[in-house]
């Protein structure tokens, strides 16, 4: 069974990479109108990948050095952590979001390598 768990801050996903071997991660921001509808397709997917850990990172304010420490051009952005390093990232892209259908099939290859 998959957790879902919000992250605001770098020490939050700190900890949680330390803590989890494997983490499925969402970055997004409220204010994003691409994030809002591609949240629930997100949720939807991402219980059913066999991730015991999936987090949602806000990144709400421009300040969070979330942005920079992980390249974070546009969001929605989807990143695999594997041993608290990035394993494979499916970016967001200014001005159009992340469509749906490349996530989906991105989804495809992942539980395909599982």
């Amino acid at each position: 069974m998959s957790t879902m768990l919000k992250v605001y801050t770098k020490a939050d996903l700190d900890l949680e990479l330390k803590k989890n071997k494997k983490i499925l991660a969402l970055f997004y921001a409220t204010w994003c109108p691409y994030c809002r509808g591609f949240v629930q397709v997100f949720d939807e997917k991402a219980v059913n990948l066999g991730f015991k850990k999936i987090l949602h990172v806000l990144l709400d304010d421009y300040d969070n050095p979330l942005w920079d420490d992980y390249s974070v051009v546009a969001v929605p952005t989807v990143i695999v952590f594997e041993e608290g390093k990035v394993n494979s990232r499916l970016d967001g892209r200014l001005g159009r979001g992340l469509p749906v259908s490349q996530f989906l099939s991105w989804v495809e290859e992942l539980e395909k390598s599982h």
